[in-house]
């Protein structure tokens, strides 16, 4: 599938800026199921320095800097991108959590290894005896390990209520835990905690879904939004699997990779620090439209 992605951000400030300074990021990446051959980034007022560079988890960073008095910053990034389909392993051939567990604290360098560097906790995404004995019943001895993530998403979509109300972008995974409701960004990081505090390597991937209207009704402008999941290191042999417990299935085609880290705060689409102002409002507005409807 290929997508035309528009993804507007305005901030309305109380009072005027007269400094800010910003990171972003809102490039697809590249991928192997996934490439994204054109990309830009509209920037009101227009900065008086930019640049781009690489994160520490591969993640497209810009960075830019507006000088002189402002009330408003609009951001608009573009982009096109084509997603392939998965050929996803088949779960019960996957080796044993407990195998992959264990390899991940190996001292010499592996893949396993190396993914181990996410299974520690992150600023938004503690360990914690709770989270373990939630996931514990899917994560029985000897079961592979796919299944058992299969399982989990599963029941995190089931027993967890999708509810924007019930929480904000601050809510502890804790209190998410007790409330049994929350968004997609909530159920990524509550099933971050349990596999973590199992001792297995999961990051965090932000990205986008193709939403479809209701039956009848026309697409509306900014109606879609951005979106959140888990990815599992599944051995050397399956390597990282996505898992989307919001939604209760493996990504596919309609699931475009933006960022990923070890929580939110490693893949915010914008961030930054303003001189002057006091309060702000934020609006995000959201467009995935798959090319064939251009």
């Amino acid at each position: 599938m290929k997508y035309s992605l528009i993804h507007r951000t305005k901030y309305t400030y109380e009072g005027a800026v007269t400094v800010s300074h910003h990171l972003a990021r809102l490039a697809p990446r590249t991928l192997p199921g996934q490439r994204c051959p054109w990309h830009e980034l509209e920037i009101q007022p227009v900065p008086v320095g930019r640049g781009v560079h690489m994160d520490s988890y591969g993640n497209t960073t810009y960075y830019f800097e507006i000088e002189g008095k402002h009330e408003v910053l609009e951001v608009t990034a573009r982009s096109l991108v084509e997603v392939f389909p998965t050929n996803h392993p088949v779960a019960i051939l996957t080796p044993s959590w407990e195998l992959v567990r264990d390899g991940c604290h190996l001292e010499k360098l592996t893949p396993c290894s190396e993914a181990g560097a996410f299974r520690f906790a992150s600023p938004m995404v503690p360990l914690g005896d709770d989270f373990a004995a939630y996931a514990h019943p899917e994560f029985f001895p000897g079961r592979p390990i796919l299944e058992a993530v299969l399982a989990l998403t599963n029941r995190i979509f089931k027993d967890f209520k999708f509810d924007p109300r019930a929480t904000d972008v601050t809510t502890p995974v804790s209190e998410v835990l007790k409330k049994r409701a929350g968004v997609c960004q909530d159920f990524a990081h509550l099933m971050l905690a349990c596999l973590r505090s199992l001792g297995l390597p999961a990051r965090y991937v932000s990205g986008y879904l193709e939403t479809a209207p209701p039956p009848g009704k026309i697409r509306l402008t900014g109606a879609d939004a951005s979106h959140a999941w888990v990815s599992v290191f599944c051995g050397e042999g399956s390597g990282w699997i996505d898992t989307d417990p919001t939604n209760n299935l493996l990504p596919g085609e309609r699931h475009i990779t933006v960022a990923w880290g070890r929580d939110f705060s490693d893949v915010s689409p914008l961030r930054g620090v303003t001189l002057g102002a006091g309060g702000q409002r934020l609006s995000v507005a959201v467009d995935v439209i798959p090319v064939e409807e251009l």
